[in-house]
């Protein structure tokens, strides 16, 4: 287990920062003494799912309201000692992932009913002080896909996720279900990389979509756009903004915000309310934890007009984007 402080990497926490969505932060923050809170990630912070907690981190540490320390690249085996030790360290808040070691992290919950444990998490929310939250920027995803279902030439599109776990099958689904709300007839191709953080084998799995005459790609695991910069195609990129990496290839990414489930974590547990609650609904567009960003020009008109009404639909509560948990056919 790495230990590392606020000052590594703040140039990929602020620039991650820098494409986040609206935040709030609950005044109740700003008037009390900085609360300790530890992150523990399991994936180097540059995978993008981490790197969104990070930058969330990053900025609340920024702004004054938490101290922030973490770790990266923890195993599963490693990964209940470093809960106890950052428990024992008296951090109020530890933020983390426990799809691995699921019944493992509980038990050190239970053990350390002072500390709030705030972890992503396929399973329910525990006792009061074992809260869980999933990945939902699936209503990015759906817009996403409805521009590749109005520009793709073959057909065909294709998608690399990580593990078929709820939350990833779910935006890739989402994904899909866009694409076929505006092309009925186009083909979905789907590749599972079989990890979180595999750069290279996301790349592979990306030119095996191509392959099969995909050309559009959905990345929900960063590797994805180097095939689809390699061949020529487009790409969309998930949770964090990868046009500027990939200028000419990824088109609009399906972005995911981390900071307003920090900030009601931070609340509840500051305030002594229990913390043993699901806060995934935060992630919702409505309340700025997801939405589409994407080039100008890059999509047809007609296409974009029709994504933006949907777009305003959802943020207004009046579509709701289906959610299907189901793996990926």
């Amino acid at each position: 287990m790495t230990r590392l402080t606020l000052n590594r990497r703040r140039l990929l926490a602020t620039g991650a920062a820098a494409t986040a969505l609206p935040l709030f932060s609950p005044s109740v923050l700003r008037a009390q003494t900085k609360v300790k809170v530890a992150g523990i990630h399991a994936s180097p912070v540059e995978n993008a799912w981490n790197s969104v907690l990070h930058a969330a981190m990053v900025s609340a540490a920024e702004e004054g309201v938490i101290e922030y320390t973490f770790s990266e690249g923890v195993s599963g085996t490693d990964y209940p000692r470093a809960m106890r030790e950052y428990a024992e360290a008296g951090n109020v808040l530890i933020v983390g992932e426990a799809y691995a070691v699921e019944r493992e992290a509980r038990t050190v919950a239970a053990d350390y009913p002072d500390t709030s444990f705030l972890l992503g998490s396929s399973g329910d929310a525990a006792g009061d002080n074992f809260g869980v939250f999933g990945t939902w920027n699936w209503e990015a995803a759906y817009l996403a896909g409805m521009l590749a279902g109005a520009m793709t030439e073959t057909g065909t599109v294709g998608s690399v996720g990580a593990i078929p776990i709820p939350e990833v099958n779910m935006l890739i689904n989402g994904f899909a279900d866009g694409v076929k709300a505006v092309n009925p007839e186009a083909k979905h191709l789907v590749n599972f990389i079989g990890t979180f953080f595999d750069p290279p084998k996301a790349r592979e799995a990306g030119l095996a979509l191509i392959d099969g005459g995909a050309d559009i790609l959905f990345g929900e695991r960063i590797g994805t756009a180097d095939a689809a910069q390699e061949k020529g195609i487009k790409a969309i990129g998930s949770m964090i903004d990868y046009t500027p990496r990939y200028p000419e290839t990824v088109f609009a990414n399906a972005l995911w915000s981390f900071r307003p489930l920090l900030d009601a974590a931070l609340a509840d547990a500051t305030s002594g309310n229990p913390t043993g609650k699901n806060y995934t609904p935060l992630s919702l567009m409505k309340d700025g934890g997801n939405d589409i960003n994407y080039v100008e020009g890059a999509a047809p008109a007609e296409a974009v007009a029709k994504m933006e009404e949907v777009r305003a639909a959802i943020k207004a509560g009046e579509f709701e984007v289906p959610r299907n948990f189901d793996e990926p056919k």
